[in-house]
């Protein structure tokens, strides 16, 4: 019997003095053929391959066709794909650990061992989304955010903890400690992963898939990662592989380096810019070019951080000097350094100069042509140079949800800490937060940050009244690094005080504006906006009363709190006056190269290892959080925020077979560019919403409500607030916003929650229409899992962004593209209509559905619509009703 690839490949390293076997790509090479000009990201996948060939889920052809990629620049082949591991945030691990929980109460009740729900990969969830800037502007916010957090989340946290025990190999990193992707850089990410198998220690790439859309941040450090849904997480840490076609390549150069006072976040708005444009959705995106030997880890770790925004499913940056550099700045041992650069090296992972590798397209930027940006007022992808920002605020003033409004209006209101009355006015920036993974975790910007607030402080310059200002930084090593430049003083003095270590204003965790600021903004109807150093700025993400939200550097977040209105031209106008009354400009205040890199060397090694010591202890209100040791949980039926999620309800054993779809109505009508963000719950619950009304029922009061991101352990909860966005437009009901529907047939409106219950009591199926790129944005799994228990079974659209396509299948919920021209448009729908889903016992990947619709006059139209099923492995989970539901069903074979 002749050897496989895997055996053939089979080579070992020493590295100070540790033996280490790998499957080696050199010898792959004499089997294959010449793969040096590979993608990097690509033989990172074709290594995985190796290692996993079983002839069953990866087989020869599998690896050979990987390898075959290198003659065409593409590969029409599905592949298996196994992380080495899982990384989790609180908002999307907390329902993935309810389903995990779930899956043992339907394990035990068919009769299968409960042990084997258990992650078969590590796991580590970082706790970092539940943190709010309630307070904020002096010494006590930190303080009083995070005993706030504790009070509102001790439910979940209970939960959290009891899972901490109760399954193997799933480790969590307490509240306080920091941003999961700027812990996953700063610490978790080992670069080249190795551990004992058979008696043997391993080395091999490491790699994962997050519950986050901005895993791609890891990229940065030559890790390959990327986000899933939670539903895809949970099914790789139970030992799924994660299904995939082999992507097409992107290759960006770099070359050059950003002129004085321009920074990470200018050249990742103009880079995010040009990849939307050039078109990356579902593609890897490969950053070589010699100007990379000039761009910082912190820089890369920007760029690949914002992979969701540019559309691609990751932006990888391969291993080198810089980061070597950085791994032994941040702690990393001497001994992973040297396995980091030996295996890179024994592999051809490593960057040389001159890099030229095969890629299905490319484009390149000369990194000294960047300026400085902005990107609003919704979509990050809409970079608008700073000098050009009030014409860009003037347009989005203009826009269709604003045309009743007289331009430039203001409303006086009396600021409640001074007693001083103000005029709020259209343009007032009444947000400026730092926040967020994006460029908290850049020395060199967030010193910028410091300096800038330090020079405007010693003119004389203040924050305007009206501004929220807030520090949120990715993890506590940076309040380190601002305190030894001595820069903290600063920035509290224009208000920009620590609120908390983690995700905040970027995910809508701005926390509520003071009264009068919220009360001028309503009785104006005023557009005012938002500046943050974030990567999502979605309509109705950051605060529901901020229309206008606009993405910056920290430098300019800063200045922004100083100008105080988006009407204002950083480049010509003042921020302010000195203290003699002479105007000051931001050349004035901006810092010197040389100022920002003397800061720079503040940082040091000792910073990552004193903070990240014991980064899984926890508070002492952590640690005193007590927990059962029981196998499964002890629900409480009284929680209103942890709930046994009714997935698994009906499920038998054998998997039920797939039925059409007939009579079903429209749920909701859509337009383009409709984001997870539009479709899953977020940010705050209003009373009188049906997730409000069931609070209030449940002896919930207002000031309790918390987020929708903290409940999303409450089914109940979150399926009321599916389709709920205040900026939603459902074309059934023109002219309104917000999550409202017809009920069909007739003209009655009402909230998509109670519509849907009235058709489930009918018996009714339900379908979504949407336009083009439906389900951009993060990968909410409630953006799946709400419509399904919503009743919706199949999504007609014109494309899907790719996490979100994956977690409808991984719900249960038919995919379906529109053919080629046609649109909900040119098929001139009204919602009214009803919809026929034939012959799904016959699907295919990629294959063609037929379609009917029928008009309320009896007239019928048949579509040929494509399967967004796109490969096997998809359509097994979508026959099992979902992946989970085929995982269990796994595990009851082998018990």
């Amino acid at each position: 019997m002749s050897s496989t690839l895997r055996e053939i490949t089979k080579d070992a390293l020493e590295v100070k003095g540790q033996r280490y076997h790998y499957y080696s790509l050199a010898k792959a090479a004499g089997q294959l053929g010449d793969l040096s000009r590979m993608p990097k990201s690509l033989k990172v996948l074709l290594e995985n391959l190796l290692r996993w060939q079983d002839e069953d889920s990866v087989t020869d052809e599998d690896i050979r066709a990987l390898a075959g990629w290198l003659a065409q620049a593409h590969a029409d082949r599905e592949i298996a794909y196994r992380p080495a591991r899982v990384l989790m945030q609180d908002f999307t691990g907390v329902p993935a650990v309810v389903d995990l929980a779930a899956m043992r109460e339907a394990v035990k009740r068919l009769g299968g061992d409960v042990a084997k729900v258990n992650p078969l990969s590590p796991v580590d969830l970082v706790i970092d989304h539940s943190v709010t800037v309630d307070r904020f502007g002096d010494d006590d916010a930190f303080e009083e955010n995070v005993r706030l957090e504790m009070e509102r989340n001790h439910e979940r946290y209970v939960f959290l903890r009891w899972g901490q025990k109760a399954f193997n190999r799933f480790s969590v990193v307490p509240p306080g400690t920091g941003i999961c992707h700027q812990v996953n850089l700063e610490y978790l990410g080992q670069a080249v992963w190795h551990e004992m198998q058979d008696g043997e220690e391993v080395a091999y790439p490491d790699t994962l898939v997050g519950t986050d859309s901005h895993t791609t941040m890891i990229n940065a450090l030559g890790v390959l990662g990327w986000g899933v849904g939670g539903i895809e997480a949970e099914a790789a840490m139970l030992g799924q592989p994660v299904s995939m076609l082999i992507p097409d390549v992107v290759g960006f150069k770099l070359n050059g380096k950003l002129n004085p006072g321009i920074t990470a976040t200018d050249l990742v708005l103009t880079v995010t810019q040009m990849l939307r444009k050039h078109g990356v959705v579902g593609k890897f995106v490969e950053f070589y070019g010699d100007g990379l030997a000039d761009l910082p880890l912190a820089d890369r770790a920007t760029i690949a951080n914002m992979a969701p925004e540019y559309g691609a499913t990751c932006g990888f940056f391969p291993l080198d000097d810089v980061t070597l550099g950085y791994m032994k700045l941040t702690g990393r041992s001497s001994e992973q350094v040297a396995l980091v650069e030996a295996y890179a090296k024994a592999q051809g992972l490593w960057r040389n100069p001159g890099d030229e590798p095969v890629f299905t397209s490319s484009l390149a930027l000369d990194m000294a042509t960047v300026e400085a940006s902005v990107a609003g007022p919704k979509r990050p992808q809409d970079r608008v140079s700073l000098g050009e920002v009030p014409q860009a605020f003037q347009a989005s003033n203009e826009l269709e949800v604003n045309r009743a409004q007289k331009q430039h209006q203001s409303v006086s209101y009396r600021d409640s800490a001074t007693g001083k009355e103000h005029q709020l006015e259209d343009g007032a920036v009444v947000i400026s937060a730092i926040t967020s993974c994006t460029n908290t975790s850049n020395a060199s910007i967030l010193m910028a940050a410091g300096l800038l607030a330090k020079n405007a402080v010693m003119l004389g310059l203040d924050r305007k009244p009206w501004v929220k200002a807030s520090l949120a930084p990715g993890s506590k090593v940076v309040s380190d690094y601002l305190a030894a430049a001595r820069l903290t003083p600063y920035l509290d003095k224009l208000g920009f005080n620590l609120v908390g270590y983690g995700c905040t204003t970027c995910i809508g965790n701005s926390g509520p504006l003071p009264d009068a600021i919220e009360s001028a903004i309503k009785k104006g109807d005023l557009t005012v906006g938002a500046v943050l150093s974030g990567n999502r700025n979605f309509e109705g993400r950051i605060h529901p009363y901020v229309k206008t939200n606009w993405l910056a550097s920290p430098p300019l977040v800063v200045a922004y709190a100083l100008a105080g209105n988006m009407n204002v031209n950083l480049e010509t106008d003042p921020l302010g006056t000195d203290k003699t009354g002479k105007p000051v400009y931001l050349k004035d205040i901006w810092p010197s190269p040389e100022a920002i890199a003397e800061a720079v060397q503040l940082v040091s090694t000792d910073m990552f290892h004193k903070e990240y010591a014991e980064v899984f202890e926890g508070t002492p209100d952590w640690q005193a959080i007590s927990v059962s040791e029981a196998a499964t949980y002890d629900w409480d039926e009284g929680s209103t925020y942890i709930r046994l999620s009714p997935f698994f309800d009906d499920m038998e054993k054998e998997p039920k077979p797939v039925v059409d779809i007939k009579g079903a109505r429209i749920l909701a009508m859509l337009g383009d560019s409709v984001t997870t963000d539009h479709i899953s719950p977020a940010g705050s619950i209003k009373a009188e919403s049906p997730a409000g009304r069931y609070l209030l029922a449940h002896g919930v009061e207002r000031g309790d409500f918390n987020s929708y991101g903290s409940r999303r352990g409450n089914h109940e909860v979150m399926m009321r607030g599916t389709f709920a966005n205040i900026r939603i437009r459902n074309e059934m009901v023109p002219g309104v916003e917000g999550g409202m529907t017809r009920f069909v047939p007739g003209d009655e409106q009402l909230a998509i929650y109670d519509a849907a219950m009235k058709y489930q009591q009918q018996g009714t199926p339900l379908a979504v229409i949407a336009g083009k790129e439906y389900g951009s944005g993060s990968s909410r799994d409630w953006a799946a899992k709400g419509p399904r228990l919503l009743g919706v079974r199949v999504v007609i659209a014109e494309s899907f962004e790719r996490i979100h396509r994956s977690n409808l299948i991984g719900m249960g919920i038919l995919p379906l593209e529109f053919p080629e021209g046609v649109t909900r448009k040119t098929l001139g729908l009204t919602g009214d209509e009803q919809i026929d889903v034939e012959n799904l016992s016959q699907l295919k990947p990629g294959g063609t559905v037929k379609v009917t619709l029928t008009r309320a006059d009896g007239s019928q139209e048949t579509l040929q619509t494509r399967c967004r099923i796109d490969t096997g492995n998809e359509l097994t989970y979508y026959r099992n009703d979902g992946i989970l539901h085929y995982v269990i069903r796994n595990m009851l074979v082998e018990s």
